[in-house]
């Protein structure tokens, strides 16, 4: 029996915690690295938007809507409650619908094809997303000597094919290995965060709407380009759904409001707030937030 399947039991209070470890580990292991580079690709690159004040609240506004809206309530508030005898995930959204649509054979099929569809783009999230973590995360080395950047790509080959390697062995053993790994990392997440808002905390204005619907006032079509960096805010979202058979609606909800949403708000208000006080950080804030770090000559 999947441990969704025992949703309307009691837990106790040890196996709630244990639940919520190992969700930490396995499910937000995803959204938690997105502050890698989310940041980064919004004010660096080729399609990069000035840093200034103004812009630099409109991505912060911007991300922790997305994080408000997509994660918070569309997810934990609205799709988790679609679940199928405790399970979750494309699959089981396609039985349900089928058992809706079961005397109409044409909205079964038009179903069934977006199901499919959705399944494919869910595979591909699933072979792309780890890449671009993993690449990101050693990228990093970049900041301690550029003599690495040749070993880049078969440093993230090695790490990511041990990943996978480790992944078969099971759904409790990972969770049981990166829940308490996540919990370090989500703590260093938000320490740098109230780290870098300490200096500069007039950047918790972007909480305010506004700054967001004004950066697409302000930049007109162009500003839609940033919505493909907050995007990268949300990336993993859909674990929440497709993992709530191992874990359970309750141990999900409760890792995300009480522990994985205020540590990933303030780390990206705190690359904000590193960004207003240096614009040149935006070559990596999430890096440069830490401390003892500097710009390479």
């Amino acid at each position: 029996m999947t441990e969704a399947s025992a949703q309307g039991a009691k837990i106790s209070s040890g196996r709630l915690t244990a639940l919520m470890v190992a969700a930490i580990g396995v499910v937000y292991g995803d959204i938690g690295t997105s502050p890698l580079y989310t940041i980064k690709l919004a004010f660096s690159g080729p399609y990069a938007f000035a840093v200034t004040p103004t812009n630099v609240f409109g991505v912060l506004s911007l991300i922790f809507w997305a994080l408000l809206l997509i994660v918070t309530v569309k997810y934990i508030g609205l799709v988790m409650r679609a679940d199928n005898k405790g399970e979750g995930g494309i699959m089981a959204l396609m039985a349900l619908t089928q058992r809706a649509t079961r005397n109409n054979a044409r909205e079964q099929a038009v179903l069934m094809t977006l199901g499919l569809v959705g399944a494919a783009l869910f595979y591909g999230d699933g072979m792309i997303t780890p890449a671009v973590t993993v690449l990101s995360a050693v990228e990093g080395l970049h900041l301690v000597t550029p003599a690495v950047d040749p070993y880049v790509i078969p440093i993230t080959l090695v790490i990511l094919v041990g990943l996978f390697m480790f992944q078969r062995t099971g759904t409790a053993r990972v969770g049981a290995c990166f829940g308490p790994v996540m919990i370090v990392w989500f703590l260093v997440l938000a320490v740098l965060g109230v780290r870098g808002i300490a200096m500069n905390p007039e950047v918790l204005s972007a909480l305010n709407p506004w700054y967001g619907l004004a950066f697409f006032i302000d930049h007109g079509v162009a500003g839609f380009l940033v919505l493909g960096a907050v995007v990268l805010a949300v990336t993993g979202t859909e674990a929440l759904y497709s993992d709530m058979g191992h874990f359970g609606r309750r141990p999900l909800q409760m890792a995300w409001i009480g522990f994985v949403l205020p540590a990933l708000v303030l780390n990206y208000f705190g690359q904000g707030a590193l960004l207003l006080s240096d614009p040149q950080t935006a070559i990596n804030p999430f890096y440069l937030l830490a401390p003892g770090w500097a710009l390479y000559p």
